[in-house]
């Protein structure tokens, strides 16, 4: 027992600052072809569509509303429930948080790549993707969750620290792209049921506004994750 806290406590302290190499242009690349390749695409997505989610639970907890469950569709869409007044400012935050929340998170991996916390940040991850698994109300969001949590698991117990770093970057990457790329497509449809639409009938504010505010958190996200990576790739 001894031994298996000694091993789990190496893989949540920080480590020394990788070196920047390979494995940043390489999870760079990756991240890319993720985004730009429909067919990559199409299954990478559910991990925005994951993020979305849990942006709109957790920022709703956070207002006081009660998180009862969420779903990843087959189509990659998803939904998240939060039960609390159907009116008012804790609605409208949780309803708002899902598209920056890909981005959010994805600019705060690409700093943690850098700065010696990728195991650490794995097992955060971890915990908060099985902890998630209480509230999936699919089978299909349950697989979904479980492959993660299987990834992530092996990536965190014997990867390197290097190859952490590397999957960390990636995902940080992939995540500020795909968060761009998700919210151009569903504007692209503007159904009654997206976000800025259900924020414009909550609040009356148009929804052009809500949009706009969504392309200004996407746009400071993505130049404060540059902030982190240019001096590793120019």
């Amino acid at each position: 027992m001894e031994t298996l806290r000694h091993a789990i406590g190496e893989r949540i302290v920080p480590t020394a600052d990788p070196a920047a190499g390979w494995w940043t242009l390489l999870a760079v690349a990756v991240a890319l072809v993720l985004v730009a390749v429909p067919a990559a695409w199409r299954p990478a997505r559910l991990a925005v569509t994951i993020v979305h989610e849990l942006g709109h639970a957790v920022v709703g907890i956070l207002v006081g509303r009660r998180f009862t469950g969420f779903v990843v569709s087959a189509d990659m869409s998803g939904h998240a429930v939060t039960v609390g007044r159907s009116r008012g400012f804790g609605r409208v935050v949780s309803t708002w948080a899902g598209y920056p929340a890909p981005a959010v998170v994805g600019a705060v991996l690409t700093h943690i790549a850098f700065g010696g916390f990728s195991r650490t940040t794995l097992f955060a991850d971890l915990v908060i993707l099985v902890v998630s698994l209480v509230f999936v109300r699919s089978a299909h969001t349950l697989a979904t969750v479980l492959v993660a949590v299987v990834a992530i698991g092996a990536l965190w117990w014997w990867g390197s620290a290097a190859l952490a770093a590397a999957v960390v970057l990636g995902a940080g990457v992939f995540l500020l792209l795909g968060a761009w790329r998700h919210f151009g497509a569903v504007m692209a449809h503007g159904r009654r049921q997206d976000d800025p639409q259900q924020l414009a009938q909550l609040t009356g504010v148009p929804t052009a506004v809500w949009v706009a505010s969504y392309v200004l958190v996407l746009a400071a996200c993505t130049w404060w994750g540059w902030r982190a990576l240019a001096p590793h790739v120019l």
